[in-house]
């Protein structure tokens, strides 16, 4: 049985975004309550509490609180679907957001560089729910201003 995501669920929030040297690392267990059930079929996982909180950190900031919750899913996806990639280059851009953060612009570069190298062909998407324009505007949130 697929469990829908609870108001509740997505309304959490840690007590604070994680930056490695500057604030608390979360207890490892922390997350695990959100994260996709083992029967919860790959088509479903774009659905799922862990895809949906992933995004709602990522637009609050709470970057490496995303790349947790998107990670568990990239580890439930095939290798070589396109869906997997969606979700490795999403998991890039929390990754240079994170690196924005704790100020490290040639790493925020090497990973928006990475992010941009993992997403698919713009003639595949949308993937997980997520449109060109919308990776743009989450690349975009992460990206130095020129």
């Amino acid at each position: 049985m697929v469990r829908r995501p609870s108001v509740l669920d997505l309304r959490w929030r840690p007590e604070h975004a994680y930056i490695p040297g500057r604030t608390a690392r979360h207890p490892e267990y922390l997350f695990d309550r959100f994260k996709p059930e083992a029967d919860l079929p790959d088509a479903l996982l774009s659905s799922c509490t862990a895809w949906y909180l992933g995004l709602s950190f990522f637009a609050e900031g709470f970057y490496w609180e995303a790349h947790e919750m998107w990670e568990a899913i990239w580890l439930r996806l095939e290798h070589a679907v396109p869906e997997r990639a969606m979700v490795q280059s999403l998991i890039q851009l929390a990754n240079a957001g994170l690196k924005a953060r704790m100020e490290r612009p040639k790493a925020q570069a090497r990973l928006l560089d990475l992010a941009r190298q993992a997403r698919p062909d713009a003639a595949v998407l949308p993937l997980m729910g997520v449109t060109l324009a919308q990776w743009q505007s989450l690349k975009a949130q992460v990206s130095p201003i020129a």
